[in-house]
């Protein structure tokens, strides 16, 4: 693991832990519950039922993926972004 590490341009690596900081407050606001729920039902995948499609939309919600995209964009991009995104 160490050794891809080592290989990886140093931008990669920071790029990656903005990601997963910015990730990391993203999931901050669920429970310990709610995360713990999330990955049940992300490891289930294409077998949920009905109610479970439900409560995953519901606590994907709570992340606010939209924000968590821009905020992501905004962070890569060479160019600044409107307010928009």
């Amino acid at each position: 693991m160490f050794r891809l590490v080592r290989r990886l341009p140093i931008f990669r690596v920071l790029a990656i832990a903005q990601i997963a900081m910015l990730a990391r407050r993203h999931l901050k606001p669920l429970t310990p519950e709610e995360r713990r729920r999330l990955g049940e039902l992300v490891r289930r995948g294409r077998s949920l039922d009905a109610a479970e499609k439900q409560e995953l939309r519901a606590i994907v919600t709570k992340l606010e993926p939209r924000v968590f995209a821009g905020a992501a964009a905004r962070a890569f991009s060479p160019f600044p972004f409107g307010r928009r995104f």
